[in-house]
């Protein structure tokens, strides 16, 4: 199973920039994920990238704002967030899909992101 490692969260003023990291031990997976869960709500999807063609995936909410993207060689997916909002308050959570599978097989511990205002 692949283990992950998030890391890069912090606190912010809105309107500021973080980069969070997820580090992969292990390949054996088709998509990097990446979710967050505010406190009180659901967990909700952020983004996504196939690991071999690195082809992105964003929710409405985040577009435009932020940018995944991953380093093979390093193992590691990148999460940038720009022109970060109070409502982007959460701890995010990497996770990877196995290729045809539905579910998300492997989760990080998660980071947190606060955004003050």
């Amino acid at each position: 199973q692949v283990q992950l490692e998030e890391s890069g969260g912090g606190l912010v003023q809105a309107g500021g920039s973080l980069r969070l990291s997820c580090l992969a031990t292990g390949r054996n997976f088709y998509t990097m994920n990446w979710f967050r869960q505010a406190l009180g709500k659901e967990r909700e999807f952020v983004a996504s990238i196939t690991w071999s063609s690195a082809i992105p995936m964003y929710a409405d909410s985040v577009k435009g704002r932020f940018t995944t993207s991953r380093d093979t060689a390093k193992n590691t997916a990148y999460l940038q967030m720009k022109s970060l909002k109070p409502e982007d308050t959460a701890v995010y959570y990497c996770a990877t899909r196995r290729f045809g599978s539905a579910e998300y097989d492997s989760w990080g511990q998660g980071t947190q992101v606060t955004v003050s205002s």
